[in-house]
C-alpha cells in the first residue's frame, strides 16, 4: 500500500508538472501586447495598439519604422505562416516535411520564383527597396530576440528560425518580393485550363472540346485552330502511361500526411476556375448618406489562420521618406496594405483572370536532346536549353539533384513529375510556360507601396500604373464622390495569325505565337460609373466591340448580375443594404437546372420525398434545407456520369473536382444532347444521377430526407497547413463553420468536388468582407473567417468565424472608441 501511495504521489505530481510546463508554454508562446519591449535596429519608439475590434495601431515617427514594426508584428502573430510561405516560394518544404512535398519544391525551383524575385527587387525604387528591408528587419528582429516561444507548428516539426534570423538571412527583402507572385501564381495562372483542354482533347474532337469548355455567352471559340487534328499530327501524347505516375508516398505515414495538402495544392496551380470575388460602389446619388459606399469580398482558399491580418500604418514624411496613414488588410509577408483606406480613399479588388500564360510544346532535337526547336528564316533550327541543377534537401532522405530547363519562353514545367509530364511525350516535347508576373520588370511592390499614399481615386489609379500582375478589377471611390473601375495589370498582345491565343498549347517553334508587346495602361477596361453604380464579379469587364483579347476563361456572370438587379432594386443604398447583399445566398444557376431535377424519374425508395423537399425550392442555398444538398449531390452525380463517362475515369478525376464543367453540362441539358448523354437523351443520366445521389446522400445524412442539411455537409473549413490532413490534429488547428451559399451566389461557397472526405464543403469563400462608408470613413466596417492570431492557443485564433458565417462585421476605425492593449516598441 506504501509503494502505491508513493505511486500515485509520482504520477500525480508528473501530471501536475507536466500541466504547469505546458501553461507556462503556451502563456510564452503568445505575443506580448502591453509595456514596453526593446527591438534592435528602430531609430525611434513605436506605438503598437490593438482596438476593441482586434486590428492593429502602429504608429511611427518615419515610415521605415513603421515597415519594420509591421515585420515585427507579423512574426509575432503569424510566425507559422510565414514560415510555410518562405519554403513554398523557395522549393524548401522537403527540408522540414519530407518527400511529401517534393514535387512541390522541384516546381518552386523549376518555375525560379526566387530566382525571379531577385531580379524583381533590384528594379524597384530605392524607397520600395528600403521598406522591404525594414520589414525584413522586424521580422528578424522578432525571431533574434527569442523571447517568444515558437508557435507549436515549429515544436512538432522540429524548425527553429532563430539562427538564420541572427545573421539577417531569415528573412530578406527578396522573399516579400517572392511572395508576391506567390499570390500571382495562385490567382493569375491559367495553365491548368489549357493543360484541361489538353487532355480532353485525346479522346474528343474540336467541336466537342468547345461543348465541354464552352466560351462565354455569346463569344465563339477563342481559337480558331483545329485543336485535336494539331496535336494528333504532333504526336504530342505519352504513348503509353508513366508506371509511376501514380505513385504516391505511403499515406498512413505522418511525413505524407502533412505533405498531402500542398501535394494536390501544387498539381491544382494554373486552374483559375472558382478563384473569384465580388466588388461593387455606389456613387453618392445612390446611397442615403449622399456619398459613395464600397463593398469588397475576395474569394481565396481558406485557411487558419487567414491569408489577411488587418492593421493600421501612420506616419509622417521623414528621413526622406514620403509617410502614410492606411488602414486594412496586409499580407503576412510584405509591409503593406493590399486591401483598405486612407483617409481619403478606398478600394477594393476581384480577379480580372486575364490569359497571361501560355504553354508552348517545344520541340526537342531528336539528334541532341540538350537542344530544342525554334524559328528561323529557312527550314528549322535548334538552340540549347538553359541549364540549371538544384539540390533539395529532404528530411530524413539524401539530397535530390532536380535538373531545370528553360526555353525562349520560360520554365520547363513537364520536368516537374504529375499530370503534365505523364500525358505528354517527354521524349519528343518539353512543355514551357511563358508568364508576366517572372518577368524582371514585375512592379508589383512598388505600386501597393505609392497605393498605401492615395489620396483620391486618381491617385490610386496613378499607382496602379506598376501594378503588374496578377490583373485586378479595382473599384475605388473617394469623399469628393467619385468613383471609378479600372483593370490594372499587364496584359500580353498576341498577333493576328495567332488561331490558338493562349488557350491550349502552341507549337514553341512558330514565331506566330510570340507574344507581340502589351496592352497600354490606359486601355485596359475602365468605368467612371455613370449609371451611378460599378460591380465586378469575375465577369467579361468589357462589350463585345472591345478590340482586345483578354481571355476566353471569364467567370459566368451569375454573380455580377445578381449584384446589378439588387443595386438596382434598393434607389438609395446603406450599410444595411450592402450587408443584406454581402449575405444573398440566391444561385440563378440553380434555378436554371432545378427544372431538369424536378422531372427526374426515379425509383429509389428516397425518390419521393426528395421530390417533396423540391417543392417550392426558390434556388436559396441556404444551411438550413434539404433542397440545396439534394440538388448539388444530383448535379455532381450527373456530371461525373455523362462527362465522366465520356472522358474515362482517370482522364475525368484529372481535371474535374474544383472545375465543375457548369456551364457545359447547363447546355447539354437544354438541348438534351444525345451525342452527350445517349441516344434517348439526358432523361435517363439524370434519373440515373439522383439515384446515386440519393444513395450518397442516405449514407452520409441518414434516411429521413426531411433532417438533412446543406450547412452540415457544407462547412466552410480554413484548413491548416499542414496539420489539417493529420488527424488527431486537424481538430484543434482547423476552423469549421456550417455555412450555405454555392458557388454561384454572392455569399459564395466554393466546393471542391474531388475531396472524398468532404466534397460539399466550402473551401473557398469571402476571405474577408468589407463596406467603405465615405461619408464618415470611420463607420467602415470589415470580417473574415478565423481570427488575427496565428497560434492556435490564443483565443484570437478563431473569435471572428462565427461573425463571418452570420455576416456580422467589426468596425474598421482610425479613431477607435478604446484600446485593448498598448505596446511601445523601443529602440
Amino acid at each position: 500500500m506504501r509503494w502505491l501511495k508513493r505511486t500515485s504521489w509520482a504520477v500525480g505530481l508528473l501530471l501536475l508538472l507536466t500541466v504547469i510546463a505546458a501553461a507556462i508554454y503556451v502563456n510564452r508562446s503568445l505575443p506580448q501586447t502591453d509595456g514596453e519591449l526593446g527591438v534592435k535596429g528602430l531609430r525611434a519608439s513605436v506605438q503598437v495598439q490593438r482596438d476593441a475590434s482586434d486590428v492593429t495601431h502602429i504608429q511611427a515617427s518615419d515610415p521605415r519604422d513603421a515597415w519594420m514594426a509591421m515585420g515585427y508584428v507579423h512574426a509575432q502573430e503569424r510566425g507559422w505562416q510565414m514560415e510555410l510561405n518562405r519554403r513554398v516560394m523557395r522549393g524548401t518544404l522537403s527540408e522540414a516535411l519530407g518527400p511529401a512535398t517534393l514535387d512541390t519544391d522541384r516546381l518552386m525551383r523549376s518555375l525560379g520564383i526566387h530566382a525571379a524575385a531577385r531580379a524583381q527587387l533590384g528594379g524597384l525604387t530605392d524607397e520600395a527597396r528600403q521598406a522591404l528591408q525594414a520589414y525584413s528587419d522586424g521580422v528578424n528582429a522578432f525571431y533574434a530576440q527569442g523571447k517568444q516561444a515558437l508557435s507549436p507548428e515549429f515544436q512538432i516539426l522540429g524548425i527553429n528560425p532563430r539562427d538564420d534570423a541572427s545573421a539577417g538571412r531569415y528573412w530578406e527583402p527578396v522573399d516579400s518580393v517572392a511572395w508576391s507572385i506567390m499570390m500571382a501564381l495562385d490567382l493569375g495562372g491559367n495553365w491548368g485550363n489549357e493543360i484541361a483542354r489538353l487532355t480532353a482533347l485525346q479522346v474528343l474532337d474540336t467541336p466537342q472540346l468547345w461543348e465541354l469548355f464552352p466560351p462565354y455567352p455569346g463569344e465563339p471559340p477563342a481559337a480558331s485552330a483545329d485543336l485535336a487534328r494539331l496535336y494528333r499530327e504532333l504526336a504530342v501524347y505519352r504513348p503509353q502511361p508513366l508506371a509511376t505516375s501514380g505513385a504516391q508516398p505511403d499515406a498512413t505515414t505522418f511525413a505524407a500526411r502533412v505533405g498531402q495538402d500542398l501535394r494536390e495544392w501544387t498539381h491544382e496551380l494554373g486552374n483559375i476556375e472558382g478563384k473569384g470575388s465580388n466588388n461593387w460602389v455606389v456613387a453618392g446619388t445612390r446611397s442615403v448618406s449622399g456619398q459613395p459606399l464600397l463593398a469588397n469580398d475576395p474569394h481565396l482558399g481558406l485557411s487558419a489562420p487567414a491569408i489577411w491580418y488587418f492593421a493600421r500604418l501612420q506616419a509622417p514624411d521623414a528621413n526622406g521618406l514620403k509617410g502614410m496613414d492606411v488602414m486594412g488588410a496586409t499580407l503576412p509577408g510584405t509591409p503593406f496594405v493590399v486591401l483598405g483606406r486612407t483617409r481619403e480613399v478606398a478600394w477594393g479588388f476581384t480577379n480580372t483572370g486575364p490569359d497571361v500564360q501560355d504553354l508552348y510544346l517545344e520541340q526537342i532535337n531528336p539528334a541532341n536532346p540538350a537542344q530544342y526547336r525554334v524559328p528561323a528564316e529557312q527550314g528549322s533550327a535548334w538552340a540549347d536549353f538553359e541549364t540549371r541543377v538544384e539540390t533539395i534537401r529532404v528530411k530524413g532522405q539524401a539530397d535530390v539533384q532536380h535538373t531545370v530547363r528553360r526555353t525562349r519562353h520560360g520554365p520547363v514545367i513537364s520536368d516537374v513529375p504529375g499530370r503534365t509530364q505523364a500525358l505528354i511525350d517527354t521524349v519528343r516535347y518539353a512543355l514551357a510556360l511563358r508568364w508576366t508576373a517572372l518577368d524582371a520588370d514585375n512592379l508589383n511592390v512598388q505600386a501597393t507601396l505609392a497605393s498605401n499614399r492615395a489620396g483620391s481615386v486618381a491617385d490610386l489609379l496613378e499607382a496602379y500604373r506598376d501594378f503588374h500582375a496578377p490583373m485586378q478589377n479595382v473599384v475605388a471611390a473617394d469623399r469628393s464622390g467619385r468613383i471609378a473601375f479600372k483593370a490594372v495589370g499587364k496584359i500580353p498582345l498576341r498577333q493576328p495569325g495567332n488561331d490558338i491565343r493562349g488557350v491550349a498549347p502552341a507549337p514553341g517553334w512558330e514565331a506566330r505565337y510570340d507574344w507581340a508587346g502589351w496592352l497600354p495602361y490606359e486601355q485596359t477596361p475602365q468605368d467612371d460609373g455613370s449609371k451611378g453604380w460599378i460591380a465586378t464579379a469575375n465577369q467579361r469587364i468589357h462589350g463585345p466591340d472591345y478590340p482586345h483579347f483578354l481571355t476566353q476563361d471569364w467567370a459566368a456572370p451569375y454573380r455580377q448580375e445578381r449584384i446589378e438587379t439588387l443595386l438596382a432594386q434598393t434607389p438609395k443604398h446603406d450599410m444595411a443594404s450592402f450587408q443584406a447583399m454581402h449575405a444573398d445566398q440566391q444561385s440563378a444557376a440553380t434555378l436554371r437546372l432545378l427544372p431538369f431535377l424536378q422531372k427526374a424519374a426515379s425509383s429509389h425508395p428516397l425518390a419521393a420525398a426528395a421530390q417533396d423537399a423540391l417543392k417550392g425550392f426558390d434556388g436559396g442555398m441556404r444551411a438550413d434545407g434539404a433542397a440545396p444538398l439534394i440538388y448539388t449531390a444530383w448535379i455532381d452525380e450527373f456530371t461525373r456520369g455523362v462527362i465522366g463517362g465520356r472522358l474515362g475515369k482517370e482522364r475525368f478525376e484529372a481535371i474535374y473536382g474544383k472545375r465543375l464543367f457548369r456551364n457545359a453540362v447547363e447546355d447539354l441539358l437544354e438541348r438534351d444532347d444525345a451525342g452527350w448523354c445517349g441516344a434517348g437523351g439526358c432523361a435517363a443520366p439524370s434519373g440515373a444521377a439522383l439515384n446515386r445521389a440519393l444513395d450518397r446522400l442516405s449514407a452520409m445524412q441518414g434516411q429521413d430526407v426531411s433532417a438533412w442539411r446543406w450547412g452540415t455537409a457544407h462547412p466552410a473549413i480554413s484548413i491548416h497547413r499542414p496539420f489539417s490532413n493529420v488527424g488527431a490534429l486537424a481538430p484543434l488547428f482547423e476552423v469549421r463553420t456550417p455555412t450555405g451559399g454555392d458557388p454561384f451566389t454572392l455569399n459564395v461557397g466554393q466546393y471542391h468536388l474531388d475531396k472524398a472526405d468532404a466534397p460539399f464543403a466550402n473551401r473557398h469563400a469571402a476571405s474577408l468582407r468589407a463596406v467603405y462608408d465615405l461619408a464618415d470613413l470611420d463607420k467602415s466596417v470589415f470580417i473574415y473567417q478565423t481570427g488575427q492570431s496565428g497560434n492556435v492557443f490564443s483565443g484570437r485564433y478563431r473569435d471572428m468565424s462565427d461573425d463571418w458565417a452570420a455576416v456580422q462585421y467589426r468596425p474598421l476605425r482610425m479613431q477607435p472608441e478604446r484600446w485593448v492593449s498598448s505596446l511601445k516598441l523601443v529602440p
